[in-house]
């Protein structure tokens, strides 16, 4: 079974998408159609962080890597799903919080932290999403672990930490981080579950949206 941990990218303002203060929207338009041209083509105008998406460390660090210097192989691997789910809004996820799967994080592990706030996608309170303790960072980089996932606008708040404080910690030890994410408590069901976070290999680029997916490490993908 395969699991989408993606958002769709979408203009319809029935179901909207959930875009960081600031950042630019989505466009889509037809440039070709069927009829005129014998083909569809759509121009696509978006973010590098826009939807479900990934942060390389240059997003906040000036000589840090960009999406397409990194090294694939750390966006394909075991993931951890940290389950934080009885969280409230603007709630510090703290290492007290994560410390019982300390065990298993190590390097190539790819923790996905789940809060269930992506039920909120498109919603005014979607912003609102709980968010890690600066020292949880720091001894979750510790571990070994390298890159991690969130389901909601960032691992920093808002409200709280407008400095982003824990994007630097990760990207700042060459880590990555993926924003957006969504039904990440699906993993869960899955025995030995893999997640991939591949970017689109954009030249010199902070960030890059994704297609993330996850499925069981015995399956047989065809």
């Amino acid at each position: 079974m395969m699991i989408d941990l993606t958002h769709t990218l979408t203009t319809s303002t029935e179901a909207p998408m959930s875009i960081w203060p600031g950042h630019p929207t989505l466009e889509m338009k037809k440039v070709a159609t069927i009829p005129e041209q014998n083909a569809n083509v759509t121009l696509i105008s978006l973010g590098s962080h826009t939807g479900t998406h990934i942060d390389a460390p240059n997003h906040f660090i000036a000589d840090g890597l960009t999406v397409d210097k990194y090294d694939l192989t750390k966006l394909v691997g075991r993931a951890l799903v940290i389950d934080v789910r009885g969280k409230k809004e603007r709630e510090k996820i703290t290492w007290e919080d994560m410390q019982k799967w300390e065990g298993e994080m190590r390097e190539g592990v790819i923790v996905l932290i789940c809060t269930g706030w992506s039920q909120y996608w498109g919603k005014e309170n979607y912003k609102d999403h709980p968010f890690m303790d600066l020292d949880a960072a720091k001894k979750l980089m510790e571990t070994g672990v390298r890159v991690i996932g969130c389901d909601t606008l960032s691992p920093d708040s808002m409200i709280c930490s407008p400095e982003c404080e824990v994007h630097i910690e990760i990207l700042g030890a060459g880590g990555m981080i993926a924003e957006n994410l969504r039904g990440i408590e699906q993993v869960l069901a899955l025995k030995d579950p893999i997640v991939s976070l591949l970017p689109l290999k954009l030249d010199s680029c902070d960030g890059s949206p994704i297609r993330a997916i996850a499925w069981s490490a015995g399956d047989i993908l065809g």
